[in-house]
């Protein structure tokens, strides 16, 4: 019996594919014989210890052979399964059986058959005592010749032995696929809620003079319980090391710098050290090790950058300049993005001393590790190449697991699926170039599923680089729109630092914001902004809350697209079925969105409940997690969505109670 398409597979095996604990994997397959009987499908599934578990698979496509089951990882390690077609005697005896001896045709036959198969089956030591002997009982009522036509025929739809054939079929022939494998990593590798923020502007002073005295670890660890308290659990640091004077940028990127300008952060490298220094205007190891301990104590992870380039000033320039590219005119290559230019950071050149490079850059990460690091950031990763990542990767994660990497990796889509595959646990997508509903819907459909086996999409809403014109021109409305967005369509997202003080303003052709904090010290007042209620700091709280309460939005993988009649309301639900929660409870989350910040929209909506256990036809209660308020919903509902006040609907869905 061909088993074919086993899913998830990565690149027919080259890669496993990919799980984090907790998370609720479609195991998939194509299976049929020659013939018309019956078979059944079932996936074998070993965990890392080595116990096998038998999952029945159910038909997903009728007349084309696909079959699915959901299945939970929940340990970390490497994960196999196989995929098992068997011939269902049972189910093709009750086949016939039901549509023959109604029609009064080879009656006696069919029950010879269905006697012959409970009773080989009776036989089966791996069965229990009582379940045998019920299928002999059950056996001797359909060889019966002088009982009752009816009584005989009343075993052909008895439910216990339905259920019994369910858990323990009877089978005659079987096939089994070839085995996959699937890489389940810790849980903060699949989920999370990000914070990015500078330390050098947390604390950070003018003084009288006009130079500035900079934020400090210790200042810094001052802001980890007003994240806390919103509810992120991870806080990304960009570069912490040292800042190169060498053409150095000034406001918003300028070449003339003045003598209190701080540089750019990736500008890595002066004589202060390198890539394993930190810069001495932030503290020493001992600080950071205190910042780290503060923000264990406020449930937070710390993530640093991984930026693999150099100032001028970076001792690999002296020590090393066969790492980079030298010019015909015998000057080193600045970085260069057309039309971006860099002229304080040199790019590694990889095809220069590669066994150098690598043991450089692996003793670089082992040191933060033991400093205890264990999320990097990497910038630009698509600058280096695909193989060295996958080298390094997979060394730093054979002696650190938890150790995870994410690609900030905004470039073709080949590049930056290749780069998931072959081991960065996360990945930066184009989530923030996709604002209208047909471009969210084709991106959510990519990344629950096209995707989903290997690339783990990390949707940060904005960044130091990126002020999309959404929100330099969509007002507040625009901001509570994308949060709510990312942190209901992914595991995973994320925000810069000022987002919830609603920044927009561009610098002048530039897709950033304007006095870039990446090239001055931008200290914020949050708590004047919350007080006077021009922040969106309740509100992340309160999606990070949710997120919490609600298990179905903490999976990349049960994204369901719904319709509506207007092209700027957004439609989609996440499920999770009740064997999976933890609580015994199903839950359903349904996400109703005006992706038009800069209207009112009033239409229908039409829901496949299906989707999340509910009958069709069926009525079911919807309440609002930002509002509170309540409605019974079906198929076809009416919405209305002010973006200037209320722009998105995030429902919790139960069953209507009379």
């Amino acid at each position: 019996m061909p088993v074919l398409g086993l899913s998830p597979v990565v690149s027919c095996g080259r890669w496993p594919a990919r799980g984090f604990v907790g998370e609720v994997i479609p195991f998939r397959a194509t299976a049929f014989r020659e013939g018309h009987d019956a078979i059944g499908v079932e996936l074998l599934l070993t965990d890392p210890t080595g116990a096998s578990t038998r999952h029945p698979m159910r038909l997903i496509t009728v007349g084309l052979d696909d079959y699915q089951v959901l299945a939970q990882v929940t340990a970390p390690g490497t994960w196999r399964f196989r995929v098992r077609a068997y011939s269902d005697d049972f189910e093709t005896w009750h086949h016939n059986a039901a549509i023959k001896i109604p029609a009064g045709l080879d009656v006696e036959l069919m029950f010879t058959i269905g006697a012959e198969l409970l009773q080989r089956a009776a036989t089966e030591k791996t069965r229990p005592a009582d379940e045998r002997d019920y299928l002999t009982a059950k056996a001797r009522e359909l060889a019966a010749t002088d009982a009752p036509l009816e009584h005989r025929t009343a075993v052909i739809d008895d439910e216990r032995l339905h259920e019994i054939a369910r858990d323990r079929p009877m089978t005659s022939l079987s096939s089994e696929s070839e085995e996959a494998t699937v890489r389940v990593e810790r849980a903060r590798a699949g989920v999370g809620s990000w914070y990015e923020f500078f330390p050098r502007s947390e604390g950070a002073k003018q003084n009288d003079d006009g130079s500035w005295t900079s934020g400090t670890f210790r200042t810094a660890a001052n802001r980890l319980a007003g994240v806390s308290a919103m509810g992120f659990d991870v806080v990304y640091l960009p570069p912490i090391h040292p800042i190169g004077t060498a053409f150095r940028k000034g406001p918003n990127n300028t070449l003339n710098p003045g003598p209190n300008d701080p540089g750019s952060p990736w500008a890595i490298g002066s004589p202060d050290g390198g890539h394993d220094a930190i810069h001495p205007e932030l503290g020493t190891v001992d600080d950071f090790r205190y910042f780290l301990g503060e923000a264990a104590k406020n449930d937070i992870e710390i993530a640093i950058d991984l930026a693999l380039q150099a100032s001028p000033d970076h001792p690999w320039v002296a020590e090393h300049p066969e790492w980079f590219t030298t010019l015909p005119d015998g000057t080193i290559a600045y970085a260069e993005n057309p039309p971006k230019k860099y002229q304080d950071i040199y790019p590694v050149n990889f095809d220069n001393d590669p066994a150098g490079i690598r043991a450089e850059v692996l003793r670089i990460v082992r040191y933060w590790v033991s400093v205890g690091v264990k999320i990097f950031r990497v910038d630009n990763p698509h600058t280096k190449p695909v193989e060295f990542w996958e080298w390094l990767i997979a060394t730093v994660n054979a002696e650190d697991p938890d150790v995870v990497f994410l690609a900030e990796a905004f470039t073709r889509p080949a590049m930056m699926q290749a780069l998931a595959r072959v081991g960065f646990q996360q990945s930066y997508t184009y989530f923030t170039w996709r604002n209208t509903k047909a471009e969210l819907e084709e991106f959510f459909t990519s990344i629950s599923s096209e995707t989903a086996d290997f690339l783990r999409p990390n949707l940060f809403v904005n960044t130091p680089d990126i002020l999309t014109e959404y929100l330099q021109f969509g007002g507040p409305a625009a901001f509570t729109i994308r949060a709510a967005l990312a942190a209901t369509a992914a595991p995973v997202w994320g925000v810069y630092s000022g987002f919830e003080l609603f920044e927009n303003v561009a610098r002048p052709g530039a897709e950033e914001n304007i006095d870039n904090e990446k090239y001055e010290f931008k200290p914020r007042d949050f708590a004047a902004a919350d007080a006077a209620g021009a922040s969106l700091t309740i509100y992340l709280g309160m999606l990070n809350r949710i997120r919490k309460d609600h298990p179905a939005l903490l999976q990349l993988r049960n994204l369901t697209l719904h319709s509506s009649d207007d092209d700027s309301i957004l439609v989609y639900s996440k499920h999770l079925d009740a064997g999976f929660t933890g609580t015994g409870v199903a839950d359903t989350i349904l996400v109703v969105a005006n992706v038009d910040p800069h209207s009112v929209r009033a239409t229908t909506v039409h829901i496949d409940s299906s989707a999340f256990g509910i009958r069709p036809g069926t009525p079911y209660q919807v309440t609002d997690l930002i509002t509170g308020a309540s409605w019974q919903w079906g198929e076809h509902n009416f919405v209305r969505l002010d973006a200037f006040t209320e722009p998105v609907h995030i429902f919790h869905v139960q069953e209507a109670t009379s």
